[in-house]
């Protein structure tokens, strides 16, 4: 039986559970979740972000983005209907921190809601302002929060990941919500069992570990737990499609650009004749279903600020 090797780095120390890239994914027993040590500085991090972020780790991503517009839309309908259903008609304040190209905001505005965003990638910032949106190009720091005012919900998708201190992010999150005002997480739901099974059983290098730009590694429970640190009360959790399933069944994607669109591609049709046959409660209850059990490829949260 394999001795655990256990590293240190600053205040942070536990179990190392992967490497890549030079990196070490610990199980920090500091923190409550996974990352990687050493961890970079927000300097570090600021100008990948700002410049390169989509030209070069992601060049394809806007233009999949827009061809994919109309099941995005399906995706945002749902999340902002659960949005509604805990906040009253007239908490309809957003801000949507990592805004990327914008269309979470463009949705919730044709729906009726004051929306913000604020993106450090500039490119994807002016896209935003293409659409006609208040998207401002920066970082969420303490000292920018403090020029946007207060919001009844802050959505962030894949944001904490990237972040070095998730922790003081949240805190700064709760400060910047009304009372009884809502923050909505998305994260990848990283180290899940399907994915272990493929890694542990099937010979599949954690291809999901990707230092630095990956920096914090969540699941249900750690990520319930590192909320209700930070003041919050967790409402509502659900997972995404698990698109781990078609490795699982022979279809690898890893590496293979050309099988991961056709994989995509048949997860979007299964969600979409679902809700284009008026059933969207079948979703609801499978993902909510899944996140019970750990499964789905991504986290989403619903946590309220409750004083």
């Amino acid at each position: 039986m394999a001795i655990a090797k256990i590293k240190k780095w600053q205040s942070h120390g536990g179990e190392v559970v992967a490497s890549a890239n030079g990196f070490d994914v610990i199980e920090c027993v500091q923190c409550g979740f996974k990352h990687i040590i050493a961890i970079p500085t927000e300097e570090e991090l600021e100008q990948v972000y700002r410049d390169n972020y989509y030209t070069q780790e992601k060049p394809l991503y806007l233009e999949r983005y827009h061809a994919d517009l109309e099941w995005w839309n399906t995706v945002y309908n749902r999340r902002y209907e659960v949005l509604e259903q805990h906040l009253l008609p007239s908490q309809r304040k957003l801000l949507d921190i990592g805004s990327g190209p914008g269309y979470f905001l463009l949705n919730g505005k044709n729906r009726g809601w004051d929306v913000k965003g604020v993106e450090p990638s500039l490119q994807a910032a002016e896209y935003s302002k293409g659409l006609d949106l208040d998207v401002e190009n920066l970082f969420y720091t303490e000292q920018s929060a403090s020029n946007l005012g207060m919001f009844d919900v802050v959505n962030m998708g894949e944001v904490l990941e990237h972040i070095p201190n998730p922790f003081a992010l949240l805190k700064l999150v709760h400060k910047q919500l009304n009372v009884g005002g809502v923050a909505c997480l998305i994260v990848p739901n990283d180290f899940n069992p399907l994915q272990l099974v493929l890694r542990d059983h099937m010979g599949f290098s954690p291809w999901w570990v990707a230092p630095p730009h990956h920096i914090n590694y969540f699941n249900f429970r750690s990520l319930n737990t590192l909320l209700v640190r930070c003041g919050f009360k967790v409402i509502h959790q659900e997972s995404t499609f698990p698109i781990d399933i078609f490795l699982l069944m022979g279809e690898n994607y890893i590496g293979n650009d050309e099988v991961g669109r056709e994989c995509h591609s048949k997860r979007m049709i299964f969600e979409k004749k679902i809700i284009g046959a008026g059933r969207s409660e079948i979703l609801n209850q499978l993902y909510t279903s899944f996140a019970e059990q750990n499964l789905g490829r991504e986290v989403v949260i619903f946590a309220s600020r409750s004083s």
